[in-house]
């Protein structure tokens, strides 16, 4: 790194041997398993010189983690200059995924929650020690997937969809100042995304001491698909074209495509997509060590799923 980078290491490390230290001797089992199909990409955008977004994700297979923290899957769009937005938002994943499964307490909100506060203050820390990075900072829009219920994180302008039955709704609330004036009254939705101050945030991750996340927990069905993405995607493609597009493709074409539309309407900031389609919720048999054969509502066909497996 340069200037006054030298010397220092602001880069989390995912130690794999410590997320499953200690979770052998729990016995806990999950109650269902719920098989995921996920796509995802990220683009730099059409005017952008680097890209500050990112997605990372987590998905164990041994029955006592899934069972107490599930799947994490998460997107990030980093601010600040001098490549600050990349370091904040590679940060906070990497930070959120190691503190959320370091330790083997079931409560999931709350392991989240101090996950959170701590991408918050190491962000915010470093920040303060190098000049060129102060101001840096990063949204968060997190799901977790365990057992038949989804937990979502919120922080900033990036946004989770839920598509259901062929209706999407927006599951998160943004952290914007013109979403704020919406909420008011004081501002329509169309007046809101031509606003020059569309890209103010009111929250984000590491640009003050403290941030508060909103946290909620929503259940899940088959056949549900839940969609996150940063600004770069949400202000270009709106959520009926969005619905559309995760409902005609698999979520890796699905996210590939969204990306290209966002580029072709101009691409003005980065742009970064999730697709997680819910394809199977299956009751766990315990004594087997695989989820129970569940029949396959295309084929009609039984099949057996091991642990972490997509279909």
């Amino acid at each position: 790194m340069a200037g006054g980078d030298a010397g220092l290491d602001i880069t989390a490390r995912l130690n794999h041997d410590d997320l499953r230290e200690g979770w052998a001797e729990l016995g806990r089992t999950p109650r269902v398993i719920a098989s995921v199909k996920m796509g995802a990409k990220t683009d730099l955008g059409r005017v952008r010189e680097n890209n500050e977004d990112k997605f990372d994700f987590y998905e164990p297979e041994d029955p006592a983690v899934l069972a107490t923290k599930g799947c994490f899957y998460g997107i990030a769009d980093g601010m600040g200059g001098h490549n600050a937005g990349q370091i904040a938002c590679e940060l906070a994943l990497k930070t959120i995924i190691q503190s959320y499964y370091a330790g083997p307490s079931p409560d999931a909100e709350a392991c989240l929650r101090r996950a959170i506060d701590e991408a918050n203050a190491l962000i915010f820390d470093t920040a303060q020690m190098i000049p060129d990075r102060h101001g840096m900072g990063t949204t968060l829009t997190a799901a977790i997937v365990r057992d038949d219920q989804v937990l979502i994180a919120q922080v900033g302008d990036s946004r989770a969809y839920l598509i259901r039955e062929g209706r999407i709704t927006q599951i998160t609330q943004d952290h914007s100042w013109v979403a704020e004036q919406v909420r008011l009254g004081a501002m329509s939705l169309e007046e809101a995304q031509s606003s020059p101050f569309r890209n103010i945030i009111t929250r984000s991750i590491g640009t003050a001491a403290t941030v508060e996340a909103d946290l909620t927990m929503h259940p899940l069905r088959v056949g549900d698909i839940l969609v996150l993405c940063s600004d770069g995607l949400s202000g270009h493609v709106d959520p009926g074209e969005i619905q559309r597009m995760v409902q005609e493709h698999s979520p890796s074409v699905a996210a590939a495509r969204l990306v290209e539309q966002a580029n072709e309407r101009g691409g003005r900031d980065n742009i970064t997509t999730m697709v997680l389609s819910v394809r199977a919720l299956t009751p766990y048999a315990a004594d087997a060590g695989l989820a129970e054969p569940a029949a396959d509502s295309h084929s009609g066909k039984q099949e057996k799923r091991g642990w972490g497996l997509r279909r």
